[in-house]
C-alpha cells in the first residue's frame, strides 16, 4: 500500500510539472485488470485542457499542447502496453512522438507476427521478402487500398497512417496494411405487445434494438462482423457475416438455410446507412498492419425481416440477442460510437 501511494504521489508530481510547463506526456498503467482488454475506447485530439482517456491497459493524458495536426487523431488501442494473445510489450509511444513526421531517430520497437500468421494460412500474406506485394492498389484480387486514401510505404514495408504503435510487423492481423472488415448493424424498433413504439422514460425518444454477440475472445459485447475475402463486395460480406454469427446459418440444414437466406436478402437490400468508413483504433494493430472497416446500418422498420428468425450464435460468438440501443451499454473497440450515429439518424433514444 505504501508503494502505491509513493507511486501515485511520484507520477503527480511529474504529471503537474508538465503541465505547468506546458509539455506533452503520456502515462501508461497495466492497472489491476486483465492484460488483454477488449474495452471500448477513442480516438482523441490534444485540447485546451487536460483530458484522460481510460483503456483497462493503457491510460493517456494529453495537455494543452497540439502535437500534431489537427486533421489527424491518436490512436490510443493501438498503443496499449502489451499486444494481445501474446506476452509482447509494445514499445511505449508518447503523444509527441506518434506521427511519423516526429522524428526520433532512437525509435526501436519490438517485431511481432503470431505464429499462426507465419504458418501462411489462406488469410494471410507471406513475410516481405519472400514477396513483394503491390500496396495502395489491388493486389493479385487483395484490395491493399486504404480507406483514408494512399498510405506510405518504407523499406518495402506499409507505414500505418496513424503513426507508431510500439510493435512492427503483422501481429494477429494476415495482411501488410489495411486489414479490412465490414460490420453489420441490423436494428428494429422496439414495441409493446400491440405493436406500437415504446419510448424511453426519460428522452421521450423510440427505443432501437440491435442484434449483438458476445465475442469468445474477450467476452465483450458486439456488432457481428468479419473480414472481407479477396475479391468479395463488402456488400456480400456484411450479409455473410451476419448470417454466420448471429443466425449460425452453416450449422442448419438445407431447407432451414434457404428460409434464412431469404429473409436476410429481402433486408440486406434494402437501402442501407453507411455508418463509418475508415481506420479503427483495435489493440492488433502494428506499424505495418492494421485494421479498416465499414460500418453498414440495415432497419427492419416493419418488424416482419430478420425480428423474426431465431437467433442462434455462430462458432465466433458465444452468445447472441436483441439488446436496447443505450448509451450505457458498453460495447467492444469503437461500437457505442457506430450505434450512436445510428441512434442520432433514425431519431431514436440513446
Amino acid at each position: 500500500m505504501v508503494h502505491l501511494l509513493l507511486r501515485r504521489n511520484w507520477i503527480g508530481r511529474i504529471r503537474l510539472a508538465l503541465t505547468l510547463a506546458g509539455l506533452p506526456f503520456t502515462v501508461c498503467s497495466s492497472g489491476v485488470g486483465p492484460a488483454i482488454s477488449c474495452t471500448p475506447s477513442y480516438p482523441f485530439r490534444a485540447t485546451k485542457t487536460i483530458t484522460s482517456t481510460s483503456t483497462s491497459c493503457c491510460k493517456l493524458y494529453t495537455t494543452s499542447v497540439r502535437t500534431m495536426p489537427s486533421s489527424a487523431t491518436l490512436h490510443v488501442k493501438s498503443r496499449c502496453p502489451q499486444y494481445p494473445g501474446s506476452k509482447i510489450k509494445r514499445l511505449p509511444v508518447p503523444d509527441d512522438k506518434v506521427d511519423w513526421s516526429q522524428k526520433w531517430p532512437q525509435y526501436n520497437p519490438v517485431n511481432h507476427t503470431d505464429p499462426a500468421v507465419l504458418k501462411k494460412p489462406v488469410w494471410a500474406d507471406a513475410e516481405i521478402g519472400v514477396f513483394s506485394p503491390k500496396f495502395n492498389t489491388v493486389d493479385a484480387g487483395v484490395d491493399r487500398t486504404g480507406f483514408e486514401g494512399t498510405y506510405k510505404v518504407e523499406n518495402g514495408k506499409p507505414l500505418n497512417p496513424h503513426g507508431r504503435t510500439g510493435v512492427t510487423g503483422r501481429g494477429l492481423l494476415g495482411r501488410w496494411g489495411p486489414n479490412h472488415a465490414a460490420d453489420p448493424i441490423v436494428t428494429r424498433w422496439k414495441v409493446d405487445a400491440k405493436g406500437a413504439k415504446i419510448l424511453h422514460s426519460v428522452s421521450k425518444r423510440p427505443i432501437l434494438q440491435f442484434v449483438a454477440i458476445k465475442r469468445k475472445d474477450c467476452g465483450e459485447w458486439a456488432i457481428p462482423g468479419g473480414m472481407v475475402d479477396p475479391g468479395e463486395q463488402v456488400s456480400l460480406t456484411l450479409q455473410r457475416e451476419f448470417s454466420e454469427e448471429a443466425l449460425n446459418s452453416l450449422s442448419v440444414v438445407p431447407a432451414e438455410r434457404a428460409k434464412i437466406h431469404e429473409r436476410i436478402n429481402k433486408l440486406f437490400k434494402s437501402p442501407g446507412f453507411q455508418v463509418y468508413k475508415g481506420y479503427v483504433d483495435d489493440p492488433r494493430n502494428t506499424d505495418n498492419a492494421w485494421m479498416e472497416t465499414v460500418a453498414v446500418n440495415f432497419h427492419d422498420e416493419s418488424g416482419n425481416s430478420v425480428s423474426e428468425l431465431p437467433l442462434q450464435a455462430g462458432d465466433d460468438a458465444g452468445q447472441v440477442k436483441w439488446v436496447d440501443v443505450d448509451s450505457s451499454f458498453a460495447l467492444y473497440a469503437s461500437h457505442s460510437h457506430f450505434l450512436e450515429l445510428v441512434a442520432k439518424e433514425r431519431k431514436a433514444h440513446w
